[in-house]
C-alpha cells in the first residue's frame, strides 16, 4: 500500500508540475492546441476581420485541458475550440491561466471568452456569465482511496472531504454535508485535491466523473470512483462575460452545431475518452 501511495503522489505531483507550473500561466495558440488542421485555425485570416479573440482556459482539467508528455497543451476543450475556429474562420489565442485566473481575465476584459469545463448553472448566469449551448454533459461523483472502506455518503459522518473551489463538485458536496455530517476543505486545483485524499488529509473528494476517471487511469492513482454516488449532472458551456463578445459566442454555437453534424465532435470525444 505504501508503494501505491508513493506512486499515486508522484503521479499527482508530476501532473501538477507539468500542467500547472505552479502559479505561472501559459499561453497557447491553435498551433499547439490540437493536431493537424487545428494548427491552421489560429493562423488563418478571418474573412471579414483581423481580430484575434482571446480565449482563457484552465491549466489542468484532464481530459478537457492539460499538457501532454511532449509539452503540448491538449484536450477536449482545446480541440473543440480549434475545430470551431476552423469551421467559422476566426483567429484566436488560447491562454492557459487556471480556473480562477480565466474567470478574472474575462471579467477584467483581458480575455473575450472562457472554455474550461464550466458547468452551465443559473447561479452563474445570474452573476453575469453568458453561456453557449452545452457542449458536453457531465456528472459529479465521490472518489475515495483505493483501499478505503467508505462505500457511500453515510460513511462520511465526522470526516473531511476535499473539493475544488468554484466547481459543481464543490456545490454537490456542500449540498450533502449537512445531511451526512461531514465538512469540506477547498483546494485550488484538481491535482492538489487528489493529493490530499491520497495523503489522508481528506477521506474523499468530489469531482466531475470524466475528469476523475481520466486522472485515475492516466496517472495510475490509487483512487476509486464510487459510481453510485453520481448526481444527475449538467452541461459544460463556453462562456463570455461581456456583450462585446456576443459575436464570439454566436460563432461558437454555429461552429459547435456544424462539427457535431459533420462528425468532428464525435472524433474529438473518441480521441480522449475512447
Amino acid at each position: 500500500m505504501k508503494k501505491l501511495f508513493a506512486l499515486g503522489m508522484a503521479a499527482v505531483m508530476a501532473l501538477s508540475l507539468a500542467a500547472c507550473g505552479g502559479a505561472a500561466s501559459s499561453t497557447s495558440t491553435a498551433s499547439s492546441a490540437a493536431e493537424g488542421a487545428s494548427s491552421e485555425a489560429a493562423s488563418a485570416e478571418t474573412a471579414g476581420s483581423d481580430k484575434t479573440w482571446v480565449i482563457a482556459t484552465d491549466t489542468v482539467f484532464k481530459p478537457f485541458e492539460y499538457t501532454d508528455a511532449s509539452g503540448n497543451f491538449v484536450g477536449i476543450d482545446v480541440d473543440i475550440v480549434a475545430a470551431i475556429a476552423e469551421d467559422q474562420g476566426f483567429k484566436y489565442e488560447l491562454k492557459s491561466l487556471g480556473w480562477d485566473g480565466a474567470i478574472a481575465a474575462c471579467q477584467a476584459g483581458q480575455a473575450d471568452g472562457m472554455i474550461a469545463g464550466a458547468s452551465i448553472t443559473q447561479e452563474r448566469k445570474d452573476s453575469g456569465w453568458m453561456f453557449s449551448d452545452g457542449y458536453y454533459t457531465a456528472t459529479q461523483t465521490m472518489t475515495v482511496p483505493a483501499n478505503s472502506d467508505i462505500t457511500g455518503f453515510e460513511d462520511l459522518a465526522g470526516k473531511t472531504v476535499a473539493v475544488k473551489i468554484g466547481t459543481q463538485g464543490a456545490d454537490y458536496a456542500n449540498s450533502l454535508k449537512d445531511q451526512y455530517g461531514f465538512q469540506t476543505q477547498t483546494f485550488e486545483d484538481s491535482p492538489t485535491m487528489y493529493q490530499a485524499v491520497l495523503g489522508g488529509q481528506c477521506v474523499a473528494c468530489f469531482e466531475d466523473t470524466p475528469i476523475m476517471q481520466a486522472s485515475i487511469k492516466d496517472g495510475g492513482l490509487a483512487l476509486k470512483v464510487l459510481e453510485d454516488t453520481a448526481n444527475e449532472g449538467g452541461d459544460y458551456g463556453f462562456a463570455i462575460f461581456n456583450e462585446n463578445s456576443q459575436e464570439l459566442l454566436d460563432m461558437f454555437n454555429a461552429g459547435l452545431a456544424n462539427i457535431k453534424a459533420n462528425g468532428t465532435y464525435d472524433e474529438i470525444l473518441a480521441k480522449y475518452l475512447g
